[in-house]
């Protein structure tokens, strides 16, 4: 808390802006050592998604038809966009939780009392939690490669892929910053992050063909923002899971998933900053 007494005692920036970022990568720092100092939280960030990967891969990979095929190596290529995917939005509770327990410890309304920006702590906040979900994707890379996953493309498609799915993890921590700032403790935090994302997650392409869906379900599922997301990154990477769907999404993922959460960031940031406004004021 002293660093970031001392970073924001200086001359305010004339440029609100530029104050503004200064003021975010500050608080982002802030968090970012304090994630280091409680490794465990890092540690059981990954042990979920690995867990996903494994089951997923060995239990359903000779069940699931894809492409007309049952090969168990193919379902593995086809998984992986979404068990990335799902991994980047589930830490959505965490982001909210964290932002919770700020509010209840009352840590929230010191920052209040300093010369800062109003959104510099939630956007330092997210800023934080999208550099510890960047370490849990890489590391999820490496296992999923470990258990026969591989693309099919060059270095820059791949890479945009990461970027995608990093966007829309970026775009969902604005979600859980709204509803920690919502809640009264770090446990319905938790709670009210993950309730919404199990129909997210499982009502979309990730882990089956939505073409097997019924016609309802099947609609849902390709208009869903996570099944955009998850299919731009199917089709950087190479991998099977060709949509037939006429859905616009399914047809254009990639500039849907930057549009979805584009949209998605724009609308919660601000209605998260205003929320934070108003519930520490």
């Amino acid at each position: 808390m002293s660093a970031i007494t001392d970073a924001v005692r200086v001359t305010p920036a004339t440029n609100p802006v530029s104050q503004s970022i200064r003021d975010s990568l500050v608080v982002a720092k802030r968090n970012l050592i304090r994630m280091s100092r409680i490794p465990e939280m890092v540690i059981f960030g990954l042990i979920q998604p690995i867990m996903f990967v494994v089951l997923f891969s060995y239990v359903f990979g000779g069940s699931m038809n894809i492409g007309g095929t049952t090969d168990s190596s193919v379902y593995r290529e086809f998984l992986m966009a979404g068990i990335f995917a799902q991994t980047v939005t589930f830490a959505t509770a965490g982001a909210g939780a964290g932002i919770a327990d700020d509010m209840h410890k009352g840590l929230i309304d010191r920052f209040r009392s300093l010369p800062m920006a109003r959104g510099a702590v939630l956007t330092g906040r997210t800023l934080a939690d999208l550099v510890q979900t960047a370490l849990t994707l890489f590391v999820l890379a490496m296992v999923a490669l470990l258990v026969g996953w591989r693309t099919h493309t060059n270095i820059g498609e791949v890479l945009g892929a990461f970027g995608l799915l990093l966007l829309l993890g970026y775009a969902f921590t604005w979600v859980g910053a709204l509803i920690g700032l919502s809640v009264r403790t770090p446990e319905a935090a938790t709670s009210g992050g993950l309730i919404w994302l199990f129909p997210v997650t499982f009502v979309s392409n990730a882990f089956v063909d939505s073409g097997q869906m019924t016609p309802w379900l099947r609609h849902v599922a390709d208009w869903n923002p996570f099944s955009a997301t998850v299919q731009a990154s199917r089709e950087l990477f190479g991998n099977p899971g060709v949509s037939t769907s006429d859905a616009w999404p399914m047809q254009h993922p990639v500039w849907a998933s930057l549009i979805y959460s584009i949209l998605i960031i724009v609308l919660f940031r601000t209605l998260a900053v205003r929320k934070y406004r108003s519930a520490t004021a």
